[in-house]
């Protein structure tokens, strides 16, 4: 409480220090989550110094289906369900329109699935978030922005989509929301809403001793409102996020384990001659319900001054997240009694947070900024009705950091303290004991730097450090099994996991916005990971530390346009075209390699994705993405064929004068993807098997509903503005 109090009083005293005007016009580099203004020519890909930037509402080939399928095919990206999303080898925190999600990992699965990619506007993907950002980020932070551009009158989007897979049976997706917003010089608003439907199966195998079938049926829906109001130079923003998850599931399982021997005789000493169990196959059919929503709200109040680049912004948010689970059993071999499961998880998020900024004079040109955070989550969750965990964690933050420019060089330099408070108590059901979590009360300091040099226009080089932390997600907590298809495998989470500390180096060099090259190096202290443990004829999966590991990541990515075969390189230099109206290839290609001493057996991994746009004629585009990666090591575990094996095709045409947009889609065309995994930190591998309908075919449609006054001016969106740092405030333009 003493260092929390420190910390809210060194904020106090440094707004009330820095809270002036200057003169000083410093144009100060972007660095903000949503920091990224819009224009007419959208680029595919766009690299900055700490982050990299998708455009998804003009990509049909990232912009049909789901969200989460888009997500995939971004390039450097991996999703798996051993290790989440990594992005360049890193951890990713999951943000949305500039505020952490705060859900469990296994839920924002199925709210990815659930939300249809054609929302998404952009994505950005910060490798090195600055002091700005909480420390508990962890190695990268993937920011949806979901919202569309606020215009001076009503105007009305539609979006809608269908999709089917054939495997076993013939399964439908379909998608659809609508977009509304208007403004006028003091009062703007939006408001988004839509549904999605999933059929799906997924499949999966733990050995010998487990094989489980899961044929799903998910219904999602959303709501998202904002509004903005003019305060003189000052705005207050409203935001309201809803989304909810009803997801059921026919099951079937099968494998072997020990039951009673019937046998058996009580008279002798038990023996492996006279064994109390036996293995024997069971099989069982059954059926689950998930249900789970999320609410949140938040206000932003944005001070300005005659100074544009001078800033004050306050933000308190407040979100809830529940969570119920029903399995229900019916074992016919052996014959078992009707069985049930049931468990469920709540969890309250409140975050307040102050941001300043303002350019200050610092050799020839610099800007300050600083600000503070307060943060708490409580997180329950039980289990048949008995609570089983209750979970809370205490955050208090402040950061101040400082950017220079000299000739050709840019500087900055910063660092975040803060002081985190993690207890709870969780109940030990073979003892029927509650225990304390291992505490985690400890003020840290998180310092960052980066040098820029600028080789020559539009071409930089770029040294960057930062030191951060990942806190456990509640899902790795959570000692609820989720699992309950199989009498021998046990899956669950760790209430006393630690959390991971992260020391990342970066050097990178960029060219016109596109090309990249970059090498990362991380040394990480405590890697929460997935452990898979067999005895006998029984499986535990849980998470455990991972005292130390040396994280390695080589990535480069290059555009080719086909325009060089036909027009002088000083032409296609200065990069003054439309990327939408031209034929191109975006090559990419990744390196990882986790060193973790305990392993003896380690193979790093290479990732490539070729992703390309061609204009047909009658206007039509075709764009093909191929995913491929090499066999390789990923933490406890070794991919035994590539993880990252698809080919997905897209044709999209536009109609009525742009407005209504048509695209086909074929993802997985071969029907190639699946993941093999083997343990690799025990003398006895154990083999993994996980698979999902990933081959569907589809149609998409975007449809800007006409409106009057189509030439008014187009100014920027509402709903994706949490702390915007341009010059107008990130809302709307005068």
């Amino acid at each position: 409480m003493k260092n929390k109090i420190i910390i809210l009083g060194m904020l106090a005293l440094s707004i009330s220090a820095f809270a002036q005007e200057t003169g000083s016009k410093e144009k100060s580099r972007e660095k903000e989550i949503q920091g990224v203004s819009m224009t007419k020519t959208k680029k595919a890909v766009e690299q900055k110094a700490d982050r990299t930037i998708f455009d998804f509402s003009e990509q049909p080939s990232l912009n049909s289906g789901s969200s989460l399928d888009g997500i995939k095919k971004l390039p450097g990206m991996v999703v798996t369900d051993i290790a989440g999303m990594m992005y360049q080898g890193k951890p990713l925190a999951v943000f949305m329109d500039g505020r952490p999600l705060n859900i469990s990992s296994n839920d924002l699965t199925a709210f990815l699935e659930g939300m249809p990619a054609n929302s998404i506007e952009r994505i950005e993907v910060i490798t090195q978030p600055g002091a700005e950002f909480p420390a508990t980020s962890g190695g990268a932070i993937l920011n949806i922005i979901t919202s569309k551009s606020a215009k001076s009158y009503l105007t009305a989007t539609y979006s809608g989509g269908y999709r089917f897979t054939n495997y076993d049976k013939f399964r439908s997706r379909f998608n659809n929301s609508i977009s509304l917003n208007s403004r006028n010089k003091i009062f703007g608003w939006q408001l988004s809403a839509g549904q999605t439907y999933t059929e799906g199966f997924s499949s999966n195998k733990m050995d010998d001793l487990s094989n489980n079938f899961s044929d799903r049926y998910a219904r999602g829906y959303f709501t998202k409102a904002a509004m903005t109001f003019d305060l003189g130079k000052d705005r207050l923003l409203l935001n309201y996020d809803f989304y909810q998850n009803n997801n059921d599931a026919l099951l079937t399982s099968s494998g072997i384990a020990l039951y009673k021997n019937e046998n058996f005789d009580p008279s002798l000493p038990a023996s492996e001659t006279n064994p109390q169990l036996v293995p024997k196959s069971y099989a069982n059919t059954g059926k689950s319900k998930n249900k789970s929503y999320r609410n949140e709200v938040a206000a932003t109040y944005q001070k300005r001054f005659n100074d544009k680049n001078q800033k004050l912004d306050f933000k308190l948010t407040y979100s809830n997240f529940r969570s119920n689970f029903d399995q229900f059993n019916n074992f016919t071999q052996p014959s078992i009694s009707y069985q049930e499961g049931f468990n469920g998880s709540k969890q309250n998020f409140y975050n307040f947070r102050v941001d300043y900024s303002q350019p200050i004079k610092l050799l020839e040109e610099g800007k300050i900024s600083f600000g503070g955070l307060y943060e708490k989550v409580d997180f329950t969750t039980d289990n048949l009705g008995i609570k089983n965990l209750d979970y809370q964690r205490q955050t208090a933050s402040t950061y101040a950091e400082v950017n220079a420019k000299l000739k050709k060089f840019s500087f900055v330099v910063g660092a975040r303290a803060e002081d985190y408070d993690i207890s709870g108590t969780s109940l030990n059901y073979k003892t029927a004991k509650w225990n304390n979590l291992t505490p985690f009360k400890k003020f840290k300091i998180f310092p960052n730097a980066s040098v820029q040099y600028d080789i020559a226009r539009s071409v930089y080089f770029n040294l960057n450090y930062n030191k951060k932390i990942s806190l456990p997600s509640t899902s790795q907590l959570n000692p609820n099994n989720n699992t309950l298809q199989s009498p021998n495998v046990e899956i669950t989470g760790n209430p006393d996991v630690q959390p991971t500390i992260y020391d990342n180096f970066e050097a990178k060099i960029s060219a016109f916005d596109y090309a990249f090259i970059s090498y990362n190096v991380s040394h990480v202290k405590d890697q929460v990971m997935m452990y898979v443990e067999r005895k006998g004829y029984n499986l535990s999966q849980t998470n455990v530390n991972i005292s130390s590991l040396t994280q390695h990541s080589f990535n480069v990515g290059m555009p080719v346009p086909f325009m060089i075969f036909s027009k002088p390189m000083s032409e296609i230099m200065k990069f003054n075209f439309n990327p939408d109206k031209i034929n191109f290839l975006y090559l990419y290609a990744g390196y990882q390699f986790q060193d973790i001493k305990d392993i003896q057996d380690k193979k790093g991994m290479w990732f490539f994705n070729v992703s390309g746009q061609f204009i047909l004629p009658k206007g039509i585009k075709f764009s093909p993405t191929l995913m491929y990666s090499t066999k390789g090591n990923y933490y406890f575990f070794q991919s035994t064929t590539p993880i990252m094996n698809r080919l997905d095709l897209t044709l999209s045409k536009k109609f009525n004068h742009d407005r209504l947009q048509v695209t086909l889609y074929a993802n997985d065309i071969f029907n190639s993807s699946r993941m093999y995994f083997k343990t690799v930190n025990s003398p006895n591998p154990i083999y993994l098997y996980n698979r999902n309908d990933t081959r569907s075919f589809g149609i998409s449609v975007n449809y800007k509903i006409p409106t009057r006054n189509k030439l008014a001016k187009v100014d920027q969106n509402i709903l994706n503005q949490d702390a915007p740092k341009e010059d107008n405030g990130g809302i709307m333009k005068q």
